[in-house]
């Protein structure tokens, strides 16, 4: 049993909650690609069924808690369902939270029928609509999603993937290429309606639950940013793929809601599709450089899986737009042929 463990038990037995409970020992519950990691309890009190908890543990010298906790406050209070803080320690780093259970959404839509993720798509479109809508004066005090930030996450993909990964640097004239480009996904995002954004909202942090579905997790790098940028995280998942008139149809289905909601009108469709296109070719490449940087800095693998996927959508959404043909043609000739393809498009 290491240090941090010994310490978070102790930690527990002190919880006022937990006074006068059977407390089991915290088990894992899962991991992120932060240095964050998540235990499960089972607690039973006298007389009543065991209620399971979840433990974070965020060491205060690679993670903040603050934000988590603000967060979550915000998202509660519009009535969305995310994991309440019950419990903190701000100088460990220890947090109690309420437990949405381990189903994730890419568990279920990996073997869903047309139905079913019909049904979970259009649950998390909603929510999606309801953390805009609710969430217009909050997002305000969040940090903005600016034009640094963007150029930052871009500058993943050049830094980490290419230089770092395939060792393929931008020479020169790829390098003044590569400005362009990086200059026409900046100036689309900053020209979109600005919202709340989750900044992190996929298969792989939502939750099927069975009631006020879904559940939605790692939400503490919120930002107030560009509108389309949590839906096409959703639609276009770095790690489920779904057919392109599938994807349309879901867009157009959050589309509607977005002018229902007074936050879009219905004539803004054809300018909506293109911002939400060249949205997610910034995100895609933001992506694809955290996975390779996950691997060469903090030694964890099972992200490169996950890279191809990335590409194959800047290739195919891209190939639409010929100010962004220099990065298809890089991505499509150098880039795609050094990875593995190992997703496929689901269907029905």
């Amino acid at each position: 049993m290491n240090e941090r463990f010994q310490r978070m038990l102790e930690w527990l037995e002190d919880q006022p909650l937990l006074a006068g409970c059977d407390v089991s020992t915290p088990v894992p519950a899962s991991s992120d690609a932060s240095f964050r990691r998540y235990f499960r309890i089972q607690v039973t009190r006298p007389n009543d069924e065991a209620t399971s908890y979840i433990i974070m543990d965020a060491p205060t010298e690679h993670e903040d808690c603050r934000p988590f906790i603000e967060v979550s406050d915000q998202l509660v209070k519009m009535g969305l369902q995310v994991p309440e803080v019950l419990a903190q320690d701000l100088q460990q780093g220890f947090l109690l939270l309420t437990d949405l259970g381990s189903t994730t959404y890419l568990s279920v839509l990996a073997s869903a029928d047309e139905s079913e993720a019909d049904r979970l798509y259009q649950d998390a479109l909603s929510a999606l609509v309801t953390l805009q809508q609710k969430g217009h004066k909050a997002a305000e005090v969040l940090p903005p999603y600016d034009a640094k930030l963007l150029d930052t996450e871009m500058n993943l993909f050049s830094d980490w993937l290419l230089a770092t990964h395939l060792e393929m640097p931008l020479g020169k004239l790829a390098a003044h290429d590569w400005a362009e480009v990086k200059n026409v996904l900046q100036q689309s995002a900053l020209s979109q309606p600005k919202t709340y954004v989750h900044r992190d909202y996929h298969s792989r942090n939502l939750m099927v639950t069975p009631q006020h579905n879904p559940g939605i997790l790692d939400f503490q790098d919120a930002v107030h940013g560009p509108l389309t940028y949590d839906a096409v995280s959703l639609l276009r998942d770095c790690y489920i793929a779904w057919p392109a008139e599938q994807v349309v149809e879901w867009q157009r289905s959050y589309f509607l809601q977005l002018c229902e909601a007074g936050l879009l009108n219905k004539d803004e469709w054809n300018g909506f599709r293109k911002s939400m296109d060249l949205m997610g070719i910034q995100r895609h490449l933001k992506a694809s450089g955290i996975f390779a940087r996950l691997y060469h800095r903090d030694g964890k693998d099972g992200y490169l899986n996950d890279i191809p996927l990335t590409l194959q959508y800047i290739v195919q959404v891209g190939s639409q737009y010929p100010q962004l043909k220099t990065l298809v043609d890089l991505v499509e000739s150098r880039v795609l042929p050094h990875a593995v393809l190992q997703h496929k498009i689901l269907d029905f």
